[in-house]
Order: C-alpha cells, then structure tokens, then sequence
C-alpha cells in the first residue's frame, strides 16, 4: 500500500537550510573575532582612565605631592584592572608638568597596535594619548 500524505523535508531542502547557516556563520565568526579584540584595545584605554581618576584621588590627600607606580599601588585609590594589563608612571618633560600613563595590552589581541600593545596617556596639562607600535 503507497502512502500519498507523506509529510516532511526533502533531502535538497535539509541542504540548502544548512548551506544558509553556513554562509551566515562564515560571515559572522570573522566580525565577532573582530569586536571581541576591538575589546581588548578598550579594556586597556579604559584601564588608563581609571588610573587617571586614581590620580586625581590620589593628589587629593594633603601629604600626596608626588605619585609613582610603587605609591599609587600602595593606597587606597589604586584602582582595579584588567589582570592581565600592566601600567606605568613616568614624569614627562618639561618640568613635571604632566604624568605619562603607560597601559600594556597584558592578551597581546589588541588590533591598533601589533608590535608592543602600549596605550599612552598624559595626566596634567597635555590630553594627548595613542596607541604606540
């Protein structure tokens, strides 16, 4: 006896399904890869923010007239960063009159910078900051 009300998919429909998916993911994955390194790059420039407002704190307190990385790690006002990034403090020229803010990128992802992965700020009277090869 031949069944006529077979119901269900063929066999050309269950692959034209499953090649759609694959163009999407092929598409997606690369841009996904993308966004999540672009977050690397934020996390450190947002690392360097954070230590700025550290800064602040930190010369907020009478006794506070200089800040190294030693000092800032030893208050209070030290703030939290990504474990994996580093940072440094180091008085610019000319006299003092800014503090240079160094952020090593720690997961080496970063995109903007491929060789050291270093995102530099300035505290004080300079605004510049880049990111360095």
């Amino acid at each position: 006896m031949i069944k006529t009300n077979q119901k269900g998919f063929t066999l050309i429909e269950l692959m034209i399904v499953i090649a759609i998916i694959g163009i999407l993911a092929a598409i997606a994955i690369p841009n996904f890869i993308s966004y999540r390194n672009k977050a690397f790059c934020s996390r450190a420039e947002s690392d360097a923010t954070a230590i700025q407002a550290a800064i602040s704190s930190y010369f907020s307190e009478p006794n506070n007239t200089t800040v190294s990385d030693t000092s800032l790690n030893a208050s209070p006002d030290r703030p939290a960063l990504n474990p994996s990034n580093t940072f440094s403090i180091a008085t610019s020229i000319p006299a003092n009159s800014a503090y240079k803010i160094t952020v090593s990128d720690g997961s080496g992802r970063c995109p903007r910078s491929q060789t050291a992965h270093i995102y530099a700020t300035y505290f004080g009277t300079s605004a510049a900051a880049s990111w360095r090869p």
